[in-house]
């Protein structure tokens, strides 16, 4: 089987992870005298801190330290927040808690049992206050306020217009209006976080590995509460994860807290999380309240949107939120040609966890008000679902596409993948099984949704949330940078290293191949090492993995540095084989001439030259055979002053279509038939690709039937096991059939855009959109549990 870049090569990481043998966080040795922590958290979701006895515990053999707030108050400074409001977070509570299971003291002893069994001799006295749950609530001025010097939990409004949206309600034949709740939820890596920390003070510098994902935006403000220049703040990533999902962003509060646990006892420390306290205080993606409302002509065509999103970001504001409300705002109208916008991005913040990355990071939810809307209008209009789908996409003939918010849409054939999708009797084998279900009295609906998946982010679209004269004195931000090494060693040997962190998407295997296509070797040939560590490798802000940025991104460094090196290696069997450059190949492990293919040298040999024959170089030609490709695309541009943003490089297309039957007595949804098209450009690796996207759906099905946090009126947790917070297995995930469109991007070298994120924001959607028209209500709230609708059911035939 051929193993060039587009072909199905099996994933080189799978046989050491299969076999036991990989390297995560918790398996990696420690530093002689390593102690161990345990966080104390609240019980509470409001109360000021009374007083903190740490005398018992501090007697029990075995125990270093008791740190407070106050401690790491005097050691260092609280986090930088994107918005210039006084909302501080230090990493352990001061004065006051704000949810249930804020860390509000660290025990650190010679193990992790004593550290338990101290927390449980450490008396915490606190003083309850009455807590703001509800984000529309929250924002009433007789709420309880969370952060007393902003003066209001709604710390950020900011109203966009794009267009001219009052003509285009003016002249419209009728409005469509719609509420939406997306709920809290996250998604749940098989491994929690973990974090090894050490001090030196020799010269007040601090190194830490960490399962950290990125982005490495979060590394200057990790450095800058601990006190000290980036370099004095070394960050280390292991070479294995299980998983991430986004969520391993917010470990960064607790790479501060173990460095200062270092500083304090003198000793390296080291804390793993449980699974308690990760479902209870780790993050969740955001919950949002959107008011949508179409302006629309009499066949459905969509002339104007006007939205309200009100998003509940927790307790604080963990950079780089409220990252989920901006990077999908270029985008905001989705896969549709809608020319009239207006916008207002509300921030709220509620007792409840912070909210920070997940999977989809603003797209499920920006898509859940979206493609329910355009049911709405279906419905409201008497029209037929898909035709309103149909009169909206935008053409094909508009590529590269300018989206009224901003973004550039680099390429697509929206049209096309959406009548592949429901095309060779897809759609009608789903009308025939609801004809059929509901001539028997059952419940049935169809869903469909739109979805445009952005990749590889614009650095400066969370600057979108401060006015255009803010802008201008801050000075702008924007771009995107990815870097990748290649190394050829004296004896031919090629490594790889890049600025990605390891999260199980298969990026060894993806660079490999890449790599090895420049160069004329197998995958198997190129050895690829994503052990990331900031004091000596090379990264930048936008380093890490998340938000699809390593196809669009990375690839494309990792492709420009074997390209150069591959340029070079040609200059220098040019010279021994006696002809021009531009008459050599790499290929077959060989570098040989391509008019006379006999004329060759082994690989090993023409890249030995360079070290152990400089002599032999093309004159002018340095004895190195290493490159850095940098990529940095011109198209990531700072917001304009009309606050057009274009918020991502690239920007894939999700058609989801699916059936759904309801059990009349029990009340589950099942999904009877889904089928999902993806057009993700150039596909460098199907089989990965198809991977990562049938993960995504398992995970978009989870929220759109399973996952939710729960939190009372009174701010309580409810769900913090896995009996109340249902995460589904393998058995409740429905077959998928996926279908791919190939149109490449014309902004990156290799066409390829990122995906794998594109069904986290699509399923939600789908499916509620299938409820929908299986029971013929308004409104859906998501996870479809069996109680909910067994409400809608109710709902349904009290108005009938």
């Amino acid at each position: 089987m051929s193993q060039r870049l587009g072909t199905r090569v099996v994933r080189k990481e799978d046989p050491a992870l299969l076999s036991g043998r990989g390297r995560y966080a918790d398996d990696l040795p420690v530093p002689n005298g390593t102690l161990h922590a345990h966080v104390i958290r609240s019980p509470h979701p409001h109360a000021e801190i009374v007083s903190i006895d740490s005398e018992a515990a501090l007697a029990l053999d075995g125990v270093w330290a008791v740190i407070t707030g106050e401690d790491i108050k005097a050691l260092s400074d609280p986090f930088l927040v994107a918005l210039k409001a006084p909302v501080h977070q230090w990493a352990l509570a001061v004065e006051r808690v704000r949810y249930v299971g804020e860390a509000v003291a660290l025990v650190v002893a010679e193990n992790r049992y004593i550290a338990e069994d101290a927390a449980e001799l450490v008396d915490i006295e606190y003083n309850p206050l009455e807590a703001a749950v509800d984000p529309v609530a929250a924002c009433e001025p007789s709420a309880p306020l969370l952060h007393e010097e902003a003066k209001t939990n709604e710390v950020s409004v900011r109203a966009f217009h794009y267009g001219d949206t009052a003509t285009a309600f003016a002249q419209a034949d009728r409005h469509v209006k719609l509420t939406v709740n997306f709920p809290r939820l996250s998604f749940t890596p098989m491994e929690c976080f973990v974090v090894i920390a050490t001090h030196n003070p020799s010269d007040g510098s601090y190194d830490a590995l960490a399962n950290f994902q990125g982005p490495f935006s979060a590394h200057p403000v990790m450095a800058r509460a601990l006190r000290v220049p980036g370099p004095k703040m070394r960050l280390r990533i292991p070479p294995d994860s299980g998983g991430s999902f986004g969520i391993k962003l917010s470990v960064f509060p607790y790479v501060v807290l173990m460095s200062l646990a270092a500083k304090i006892t003198g000793r390296p420390v080291k804390w793993v999380e449980d699974r308690a306290e990760h479902l209870l205080a780790a993050s969740t993606g955001p919950n949002r309240v959107t008011e949508i409302e179409a302006a629309v002509t009499k066949d459905g065509k969509i002339l104007g949107l006007k939205m309200d999103q009100l998003e509940d970001y927790g307790a604080f504001l963990r950079a780089p939120m409220p990252g989920p409300l901006y990077r999908m705002h270029g985008s905001v109208t989705g896969g549709y040609d809608i020319p009239n916008v207006d916008v207002v991005n509300r921030v709220v913040l509620t007792n409840k966890m912070p909210a920070a990355l997940i999977r989809g990071f603003g797209g499920p939810q920006l898509y859940l008000s979206l493609e329910r809307l355009v049911q709405r209008i279906a419905v409201e209009l008497g029209l037929d679902h898909i035709e309103v789908i149909r009169r909206n996409l935008v053409p094909p003939e508009k590529f590269p596409y300018h989206a009224a918010a901003g973004s550039l849409y680099d390429s697509g054939d929206y049209p096309r993948a959406v009548e592949t999708a429901i095309g060779d009797g897809r759609l009608n084998d789903l009308k025939k099984r609801r004809d059929a279900a509901r001539a028997a009295g059952r419940k049935y609906g169809i869903g469909f949704a739109v979805v445009v998946e952005p990749a590889m982010s614009n650095m400066g679209y969370l600057s979108t949330l401060l006015t255009p004269e803010a802008r201008d004195k801050s000075g702008p931000k924007n771009g995107a940078t990815s870097m990748a090494t290649v190394v050829i060693d004296p004896l031919g040997a090629v490594s790889v290293t890049a600025d990605v962190t390891v999260q199980g998407q298969g990026h060894e295997t993806a660079l490999s191949q890449i790599v090895a296509d420049r160069l004329g070797l197998r995958p198997g040939d190129i050895d690829v090492v994503l052990e990331m560590d900031t004091g000596k490798d090379q990264w930048s802000i936008a380093a890490g993995s998340y938000s699809c940025r390593f196809t669009p991104g990375t690839a494309v460094a990792a492709h420009m540095a074997a390209d150069r090196l591959a340029e070079k290696l040609k200059k220098i069997a040019a010279k021994q084989l006696n002809v021009m450059a531009e008459d050599v190949e790499l290929a077959g492990g060989k570098v040989r001439s391509k008019s006379n293919p006999d004329n060759a040298l082994p690989f090993k040999r023409v890249a030995g030259t360079s070290h152990w024959s400089p002599v032999m170089l093309p004159e002018g030609m340095d004895p190195v055979l290493s490159e850095t490709g940098v990529w940095n695309p011109p198209e990531l541009e700072p917001p304009s002053h009309d606050d057009r943003i274009n918020t991502s490089l690239t920007y894939g297309f999700v058609f989801d279509m699916c059936g759904v039957e309801i059990d009349p007595i029990t009340y589950p949804v099942k999904i009877d038939r889904y089928v999902s098209m993806h057009d993700a450009g150039t596909i460098l690796n199907p089989l990965l690709a198809n991977g990562q996207i049938y993960g995504a759906f398992a995970q978009g099905v989870a929220a759109a039937l399973y996952e939710e946090f729960v939190t009372n009126e009174e701010g309580a947790f409810l769900t913090g096991t896995f009996a109340d917070y249902l995460v589904p297995t393998v058995s409740e995930i429905p077959p998928v059939e996926l279908l791919h469109q190939e149109t490449p991007s014309p902004f990156t070298p290799l066409g390829a855009k990122g995906l794998a994120e594109g069904n986290c924001m699509s399923v939600p959607a789908c499916v509620a959109n299938a409820v929908a028209d299986a029971l013929g209500v308004a409104n859906v709230e998501l996870p479809a549990t069996p109680k909910r609708i067994h409400a809608l059911m109710k709902q349904g035939a009290a108005a009938s």
